[in-house]
């Protein structure tokens, strides 16, 4: 809220005295009471690496909004952890997860009429859910990344958490023993922090440090470290400062803000799931933002960053080489950048990119310069044709081809994909549709990580196409489409693929197009029948009646 109604309300007027009776029990004196209150929404959590570290950052948070002369109120979110529910039923509440963050942040906040919030996260949605909140609250705020996790190694080489998927199919193809798999699954993840490639929680943080709502240099440190605590307390300082300046999310969250970070995104060669949560992020900002802005941009950008899954390096190579603050005054030096942007120090993106190198340095090839680039454009390109009206997103790093045709191998669930990889049923050239995986028909728009690693170490990944309504995992590479709408359960043209259809995708012509003639799609649409939902109850069962299409961000309210 930007009405000033905050702590003002709970301490003073003639409700002050029962009120300030309940803050008292909490540890509040008589001279709290003039401070302002800041939340500190803390996703702590011991499901997943990601989040393991976080409490000690929000402790660390919580004094140093004390010493800034604030009173801190620590509450609690949740987080579900990606890599550990992939391929299951429970990651269809992955997705889920990011509303649910975002609303528990938002009712606290309000609920309790804070000042403002620093949020601490690490998991995927952890990050997108607290910039929904942020940008819904529009109460002075900042974002904290619990950090990444370094890379595992075995056999000279680094891993992560997509090293052990990916083991999956090298065994099913009889390419590595049992030992060895066994071994990389040992070995892909060492402690604490999120997943150490260019995938999704690296990079929405990423993005909300080329926003503005993190402090330079945060998003790529590693969680275990030292420097992750001290921007930590640095964070609640400037949030402290935001607070007596008023400067307020949605005079950061611009449209400007926006087109930063889709520029960053291509740049780092970022995941397909920032094209989602930004657009999410941006309906929550009331900042106009459509998926063909994304295309927009792609076209200006070119892939800067050598990074996992489709490079060599880890985010902790990248904080190395500069980070993301290097990355950006790359694209600010060639006007792909907008400098007059606002950031949460008060200063503009150009004010605190001021001593940045213009080019990187030469000790280091992960971040290439701008006349040598990985890629001319960038990697997440929109793909629209009758297959896809609304559009899909597709990541064309990688692969050998960015165009294949060839007979569609469909599929009504993940489950019924994976068996068929499994049982080396899925051949080169074909092209396969795993639909009923989208917002509604999942319902939550699970990630395919499962099939797309298990195609790739079978050696499939440049030779076979996959198209989804679902999400891919930052993790995934290779000819691989999603977040096709309209999605398949309420009536896409993703629903009338019939199997040995032939189906285009094209990356160069950014063209996803069901090989059909209008009138066989006609007599075939009016045959088709809505399947009864998954779930009638509880969490999926709300969430399926509420979510919009993947075009719009899938968004809840």
């Amino acid at each position: 809220m930007s009405d000033n109604r905050r702590s003002k309300t709970v301490t003073q007027g003639v409700q002050r005295s029962p009120n300030r009776a309940m803050l008292r029990a909490v540890g509040f004196g008589d001279k709290d009471f003039e401070k302002p209150i800041v939340g500190v929404a803390n996703a702590h959590s011991t499901i997943t690496p990601c989040n393991m570290g976080i409490g000690a950052l929000a402790v660390r948070a919580e004094a140093a909004l004390k010493k800034a002369g604030a009173m801190p109120q620590m509450f609690g979110t949740i987080t579900i952890s990606d890599g550990i529910s992939m391929g299951t039923e429970g990651m269809k509440f992955s997705l889920v997860s990011r509303e649910v963050i975002a609303d528990s942040i938002e009712t606290v906040c309000n609920g309790q009429s804070m000042d403002g919030v620093l949020a601490i996260g690490g998991c995927d949605k952890n990050i997108p859910g607290a910039m929904i909140a942020i940008a819904r609250l529009n109460i002075p705020s900042i974002f904290v990344y619990g950090g990444t996790t370094k890379p595992g190694h075995y056999k000279g080489r680094d891993l992560t958490i997509v090293s052990a998927f990916e083991a999956v199919g090298q065994y099913t193809a009889h390419k590595i023993d049992e030992t060895e798999l066994t071994e990389i699954e040992r070995h892909a993840c060492p402690g604490a922090g999120s997943c150490g490639g260019m995938y999704t929680a690296n990079t929405m943080s990423s993005n909300a440090e080329a926003m503005g709502l993190s402090l330079m240099y945060s998003s790529t440190m590693a969680a275990e470290d030292l420097e992750k605590a001290e921007s930590t307390a640095k964070s609640a300082e400037v949030l402290v400062n935001a607070i007596r300046k008023q400067i307020l999310p949605r005079q950061i969250l611009t449209r400007k803000a926006f087109e930063n970070a889709i520029a960053v995104t291509m740049a780092v060669g970022g995941s397909t799931n920032a094209v989602l949560h930004l657009l999410a992020i941006a309906h929550a900002a009331q900042v106009t933002l459509t998926i063909d802005d994304i295309e927009t941009i792609r076209a200006k950008v070119p892939v800067l960053c050598d990074l996992k899954p489709s490079g060599q390096y880890v985010a902790t190579d990248l904080h190395q080489a500069g980070g993301i603050p290097q990355v950006m005054k790359i694209l600010l030096e060639h006007g792909v950048l907008h400098g007059d942007a606002m950031t949460i120090t008060g200063q503009t993106i150009a004010e605190v990119l001021k001593d940045v190198p213009a080019e990187p340095r030469k000790d280091q090839d992960v971040i290439r310069p701008w006349n040598n680039p990985i890629y001319a454009q960038g990697h997440l390109a929109i793909l629209k044709g009758n297959l896809a009206t609304e559009g899909a997103v597709a990541k064309i790093t990688g692969v050998k081809l960015a165009k294949i045709t060839g007979p569609a191998r469909v599929f009504e669930s993940e489950e019924e994909c994976m068996a068929a990889i499994l049982a080396r049923k899925i051949k080169a050239g074909d092209v396969v549709i795993i639909r009923y995986e989208g917002p509604k028909g999942g319902p939550g728009m699970r990630e395919m990580l499962s099939p797309t690693s298990a195609i790739i170490g079978e050696g499939l990944g440049d030779s076979v196409g996959l198209i989804t309504d679902g999400r891919f995992s930052g993790g995934t590479y290779g000819m691989v489409v999603g977040h096709v709408a309209p999605e398949a359960a309420v009536g896409g043209t993703i629903a009338l693929v019939n199997e040995g259809d032939s189906v285009t995708i094209d990356a160069e012509l950014r063209l996803l197009q069901l090989n059909v003639n209008d009138a066989e799609l006609a007599r075939r649409r009016a045959a088709w029948q809505p399947p009864a939902p998954r779930y009638t109850r509880g969490v999926l069962a709300k969430y399926a009646k509420l979510v919009s299409t993947a075009s719009k961000g899938a968004v809840t309210d």
